[in-house]
Protein backbone atom coordinates (compact mmCIF):
# COMPACT_ATOMS: atom_id res chain seq x y z
CA UNK A 1 0.00 0.00 0.00
CA UNK A 2 1.25 3.51 -0.76
CA UNK A 3 2.43 5.41 2.28
CA UNK A 4 0.12 8.18 3.43
CA UNK A 5 1.65 11.63 3.45
CA UNK A 6 0.39 14.00 6.11
CA UNK A 7 0.30 17.79 5.92
CA UNK A 8 1.64 20.05 7.17
CA UNK A 9 5.03 18.42 7.55
CA UNK A 10 8.60 19.60 8.14
CA UNK A 11 11.60 18.08 6.37
CA UNK A 12 15.35 18.71 6.37
CA UNK A 13 16.48 20.68 3.31
CA UNK A 14 20.17 21.00 4.16
CA UNK A 15 22.47 21.56 7.11
CA UNK A 16 21.05 25.06 7.59
CA UNK A 17 17.54 24.72 6.19
CA UNK A 18 14.14 23.16 6.79
CA UNK A 19 11.19 23.05 4.43
CA UNK A 20 7.55 23.13 5.48
CA UNK A 21 5.02 21.46 3.18
CA UNK A 22 1.54 22.88 3.76
CA UNK A 23 -0.25 20.74 1.16
CA UNK A 24 0.27 18.53 -1.87
CA UNK A 25 -0.94 21.16 -4.33
CA UNK A 26 -1.44 24.91 -4.19
CA UNK A 27 -4.77 26.60 -3.68
CA UNK A 28 -5.91 30.01 -2.48
CA UNK A 29 -6.14 28.97 1.18
CA UNK A 30 -2.67 27.38 1.12
CA UNK A 31 -1.10 30.49 -0.41
CA UNK A 32 -2.64 32.64 2.33
CA UNK A 33 -1.37 30.29 5.04
CA UNK A 34 2.14 30.38 3.60
CA UNK A 35 2.11 34.19 3.58
CA UNK A 36 0.89 34.27 7.18
CA UNK A 37 3.38 31.63 8.31
CA UNK A 38 6.24 33.50 6.61
CA UNK A 39 5.42 36.63 8.62
CA UNK A 40 5.04 34.68 11.88
CA UNK A 41 8.40 32.94 11.45
CA UNK A 42 10.16 36.21 10.62
CA UNK A 43 8.66 37.88 13.69
CA UNK A 44 9.43 34.93 16.01
CA UNK A 45 12.93 33.93 14.89
CA UNK A 46 14.19 37.38 13.91
CA UNK A 47 17.86 37.39 12.90
CA UNK A 48 18.12 33.64 13.38
CA UNK A 49 16.56 33.47 9.93
CA UNK A 50 18.75 34.08 6.89
CA UNK A 51 16.00 33.75 4.27
CA UNK A 52 12.40 32.57 3.86
CA UNK A 53 11.52 31.28 0.39
CA UNK A 54 7.79 30.66 -0.25
CA UNK A 55 6.60 28.49 -3.12
CA UNK A 56 3.25 27.10 -4.32
CA UNK A 57 2.62 24.83 -1.34
CA UNK A 58 5.79 25.03 0.72
CA UNK A 59 8.06 27.39 2.64
CA UNK A 60 11.84 27.02 2.81
CA UNK A 61 13.38 28.25 6.07
CA UNK A 62 17.12 28.98 5.93
CA UNK A 63 18.60 29.70 9.36
CA UNK A 64 21.95 30.88 10.69
CA UNK A 65 23.73 27.78 12.12
CA UNK A 66 26.03 30.04 14.15
CA UNK A 67 23.06 31.40 16.12
CA UNK A 68 20.71 28.41 16.37
CA UNK A 69 20.32 24.79 15.29
CA UNK A 70 17.97 22.40 13.52
CA UNK A 71 16.25 21.22 16.70
CA UNK A 72 15.47 24.69 18.02
CA UNK A 73 14.15 25.93 14.68
CA UNK A 74 12.01 22.84 14.16
CA UNK A 75 10.48 23.25 17.62
CA UNK A 76 9.51 26.84 16.82
CA UNK A 77 8.06 25.84 13.44
CA UNK A 78 5.95 23.10 15.02
CA UNK A 79 4.58 25.59 17.55
CA UNK A 80 3.73 28.12 14.84
CA UNK A 81 2.08 25.47 12.67
CA UNK A 82 -0.10 24.40 15.59
CA UNK A 83 -1.08 28.01 16.26
CA UNK A 84 -1.62 28.69 12.57
CA UNK A 85 -4.92 26.82 12.34
CA UNK A 86 -7.11 29.83 11.68
CA UNK A 87 -7.21 30.86 8.04
CA UNK A 88 -5.80 34.29 7.46
CA UNK A 89 -8.42 36.87 6.63
CA UNK A 90 -8.47 37.96 3.01
CA UNK A 91 -6.33 41.02 2.46
CA UNK A 92 -8.21 44.12 1.34
CA UNK A 93 -5.06 45.35 -0.39
CA UNK A 94 -5.18 45.05 -4.16
CA UNK A 95 -2.14 46.08 -6.19
CA UNK A 96 -3.40 47.64 -9.44
CA UNK A 97 -1.00 47.52 -12.37
CA UNK A 98 -1.45 49.46 -15.64
CA UNK A 99 -1.21 47.56 -18.92
CA UNK A 100 -1.15 48.78 -22.51
CA UNK A 101 -2.94 45.94 -24.29
CA UNK A 102 -2.57 45.90 -28.09
CA UNK A 103 -1.09 43.84 -30.95
CA UNK A 104 1.71 46.43 -30.92
CA UNK A 105 2.63 45.79 -27.27
CA UNK A 106 1.38 42.20 -27.11
CA UNK A 107 2.49 40.23 -30.19
CA UNK A 108 0.44 37.15 -29.23
CA UNK A 109 -2.79 38.99 -28.39
CA UNK A 110 -4.43 38.56 -31.79
CA UNK A 111 -3.44 34.89 -32.10
CA UNK A 112 -4.70 34.13 -28.59
CA UNK A 113 -8.02 35.86 -29.31
CA UNK A 114 -8.47 33.95 -32.58
CA UNK A 115 -7.65 30.60 -30.95
CA UNK A 116 -10.12 31.29 -28.14
CA UNK A 117 -12.86 32.38 -30.55
CA UNK A 118 -12.93 35.83 -28.98
CA UNK A 119 -12.28 39.40 -30.05
CA UNK A 120 -9.19 41.23 -28.87
CA UNK A 121 -11.47 43.46 -26.79
CA UNK A 122 -12.98 40.38 -25.12
CA UNK A 123 -9.55 39.01 -24.17
CA UNK A 124 -8.55 42.36 -22.65
CA UNK A 125 -11.83 42.62 -20.72
CA UNK A 126 -11.57 39.05 -19.37
CA UNK A 127 -7.92 39.47 -18.35
CA UNK A 128 -8.77 42.66 -16.44
CA UNK A 129 -11.84 41.43 -14.59
CA UNK A 130 -10.03 38.83 -12.44
CA UNK A 131 -8.25 39.62 -9.18
CA UNK A 132 -5.14 37.42 -9.24
CA UNK A 133 -3.19 36.04 -6.32
CA UNK A 134 0.61 35.85 -6.24
CA UNK A 135 1.21 32.09 -6.08
CA UNK A 136 5.01 32.10 -6.20
CA UNK A 137 8.01 34.22 -7.18
CA UNK A 138 10.78 32.64 -9.22
CA UNK A 139 12.19 31.82 -12.67
CA UNK A 140 13.82 35.28 -12.65
CA UNK A 141 14.21 37.89 -9.88
CA UNK A 142 10.82 39.49 -9.30
CA UNK A 143 8.91 37.22 -11.68
CA UNK A 144 5.55 36.51 -10.01
CA UNK A 145 3.26 33.66 -11.00
CA UNK A 146 -0.33 34.95 -10.77
CA UNK A 147 -3.47 32.87 -10.88
CA UNK A 148 -5.83 31.81 -11.92
CA UNK A 149 -6.60 33.01 -15.43
CA UNK A 150 -10.14 32.61 -16.72
CA UNK A 151 -10.41 29.35 -18.66
CA UNK A 152 -11.65 31.22 -21.74
CA UNK A 153 -8.24 32.85 -22.28
CA UNK A 154 -5.97 30.13 -20.84
CA UNK A 155 -3.42 28.92 -23.39
CA UNK A 156 -0.34 26.71 -23.53
CA UNK A 157 3.20 28.09 -23.57
CA UNK A 158 4.74 28.84 -26.95
CA UNK A 159 6.29 25.87 -28.73
CA UNK A 160 9.45 27.92 -29.37
CA UNK A 161 10.31 30.38 -26.55
CA UNK A 162 11.56 33.84 -27.50
CA UNK A 163 15.23 34.61 -26.90
CA UNK A 164 14.27 38.09 -25.65
CA UNK A 165 11.03 39.18 -24.01
CA UNK A 166 10.87 42.95 -23.33
CA UNK A 167 10.76 44.28 -19.78
CA UNK A 168 7.19 44.76 -18.59
CA UNK A 169 5.67 42.20 -20.96
CA UNK A 170 2.40 40.73 -19.69
CA UNK A 171 1.98 37.07 -20.57
CA UNK A 172 -0.33 34.10 -20.17
CA UNK A 173 0.67 30.44 -19.87
CA UNK A 174 -1.94 27.81 -19.03
CA UNK A 175 -4.05 29.19 -16.13
CA UNK A 176 -1.40 31.67 -15.00
CA UNK A 177 -0.42 35.20 -15.95
CA UNK A 178 2.71 37.21 -15.18
CA UNK A 179 4.75 40.31 -15.94
CA UNK A 180 8.38 39.98 -16.98
CA UNK A 181 10.14 42.37 -14.55
CA UNK A 182 13.18 42.60 -16.81
CA UNK A 183 14.19 41.58 -20.32
CA UNK A 184 14.73 37.81 -20.44
CA UNK A 185 14.03 34.70 -22.51
CA UNK A 186 10.47 33.43 -22.20
CA UNK A 187 7.75 31.29 -23.71
CA UNK A 188 4.56 32.91 -22.43
CA UNK A 189 1.91 34.38 -24.75
CA UNK A 190 2.43 38.16 -24.68
CA UNK A 191 -0.68 40.36 -24.62
CA UNK A 192 0.55 43.76 -23.42
CA UNK A 193 3.14 45.86 -21.62
CA UNK A 194 3.24 47.29 -18.09
CA UNK A 195 5.26 50.55 -17.72
CA UNK A 196 5.76 50.15 -13.97
CA UNK A 197 9.09 48.95 -12.55
CA UNK A 198 8.25 45.89 -10.47
CA UNK A 199 11.68 44.83 -9.22
CA UNK A 200 14.55 47.07 -8.18
CA UNK A 201 17.35 45.40 -6.16
CA UNK A 202 18.66 48.80 -5.09
CA UNK A 203 15.49 50.28 -3.60
CA UNK A 204 13.60 48.64 -0.68
CA UNK A 205 11.20 46.89 -0.58
CA UNK A 206 12.75 45.77 -3.92
CA UNK A 207 9.60 44.01 -5.18
CA UNK A 208 6.11 45.44 -5.75
CA UNK A 209 4.33 42.33 -4.46
CA UNK A 210 4.86 39.30 -2.26
CA UNK A 211 3.41 35.78 -2.20
CA UNK A 212 -0.22 35.98 -1.09
CA UNK A 213 -0.80 39.52 -2.39
CA UNK A 214 -3.66 40.35 -4.77
CA UNK A 215 -3.06 41.89 -8.20
CA UNK A 216 -5.46 43.49 -10.66
CA UNK A 217 -4.72 44.83 -14.14
CA UNK A 218 -6.07 48.08 -15.61
CA UNK A 219 -6.02 48.88 -19.32
CA UNK A 220 -4.34 52.15 -20.36
CA UNK A 221 -3.87 53.85 -23.71
CA UNK A 222 -0.64 54.08 -25.66
CA UNK A 223 -0.32 57.76 -24.66
CA UNK A 224 -0.76 56.90 -20.96
CA UNK A 225 1.76 54.08 -21.29
CA UNK A 226 4.38 56.44 -22.72
CA UNK A 227 3.61 59.13 -20.11
CA UNK A 228 4.26 56.55 -17.36
CA UNK A 229 7.71 55.84 -18.79
CA UNK A 230 6.91 52.87 -20.98
CA UNK A 231 8.96 52.15 -24.09
CA UNK A 232 7.86 50.54 -27.35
Amino acid sequence: MPQLVHYPRIEVAGEDALIIYLDKVANSATIKKIAQLKNNIANTLGDYVVELVPSYASLLVIFDPLKTDYFAVKKVLRTLLTANTTEMASSQKIIELPVYYSPESGPDLKTLATSAGLSIEDVIKIHQQTIYQVFAIGFAPGFAFLGEVDERIACARLTSPRAKVPKGSVGIADRQTAIYPNESPGGWNLIGLCPQTLFNPNVPPYLTYQVGDNVKFKAITQAEFLELGGEL
